[in-house]
């Protein structure tokens, strides 16, 4: 399915019936993530997965694609979807995604899930890290890629799950390079939502790797208690989902039976 947002295909899918739940994914990852949990989710409820903008199917709108825009695509797709209220799940620059969205539609939302993510912004440092990595992508897509996700796993899931960083690898070559720059941006310029995500008063989690290479575990772990939120760190990396997959799934699925 698809719609069309400022000139620009917009794709998502819908499964099941019942409450919703949108899950968004992160960076260099596409809708496609989800795809093999949809058949055990919408069981309990209506799923639906969006490609944000410059991934996956989805075109590109600008050369900043901020995370405040990438919201309102979100937002046009649950319109058009007729759904007035739902559970987020957003990893890594989904959870951004779905931060934004709180704090523009605090009323739409009913359970957050920040998977692999924070409502942090980007110290300096990593400011000038994104800063090298659009040069980089420019330069070289396929060299930023492959850095890129092969650092997303802990050392011990780095052989164990060599065929699951390779498929989204081919997956991410195909993504425009506009796309991939915009989202860099985008996420360089992002605000702290930690008041955001405090003053939500639904059911809201951090879940963490205890190895993630872009998140501080302790960091995360304070923040989930200065903003009320339920605290679960799962052994791994960046890729909870694909390295807990089975503890990810019972997590989900938990609070809807």
């Amino acid at each position: 399915m698809k719609i069309n947002f400022q000139g620009a295909e917009i794709h998502y899918s819908i499964a099941g019936e019942g409450e919703a739940t949108v899950m968004l994914h992160g960076f260099l990852e596409s809708s496609e993530i989800w795809e093999e949990f949809l058949p055990e989710f919408s069981r309990y409820g209506k799923i639906i997965t969006v490609d944000l903008p410059g991934h996956g199917r989805s075109g590109c709108l600008d050369e900043i694609h901020s995370m405040d825009l990438m919201a309102e695509v979100v937002l046009e797709v649950m319109k058009t979807t007729g759904v007035k209220k739902a559970n987020f799940i957003g990893h890594s620059m989904g959870g951004y995604v779905g931060l934004a969205f709180l704090e523009k539609h605090p009323g739409m939302l009913q359970d957050f899930m920040l998977l692999n993510s924070t409502p942090q912004a980007d110290s300096e440092e990593k400011k000038e890290i994104r800063d090298r990595s659009v040069e980089l992508v420019k330069r070289n897509k396929p060299a930023y890629v492959t850095m890129a996700i092969n650092n997303l796993l802990s050392p011990k899931n780095t052989g164990k799950f060599s065929e699951e960083i390779e498929i989204l690898k081919e997956r991410a070559l195909k993504f425009p390079t506009r796309g991939i720059t915009a989202a860099l941006e985008g996420m360089k310029i992002r605000t702290n939502k930690t008041e955001v995500l405090k003053s939500f008063s639904g059911n809201k989690i951090l879940v963490a790797g205890r190895q993630d290479p872009l998140v501080n575990i302790k960091e995360l772990k304070q923040l989930a208690e200065e903003s009320g939120c339920g605290f679960i760190s799962f052994s791994g990396g960046h890729l909870s989902y694909i390295e807990n997959k089975v503890q990810f799934i019972k997590l989900c699925i938990s609070s809807k039976k």
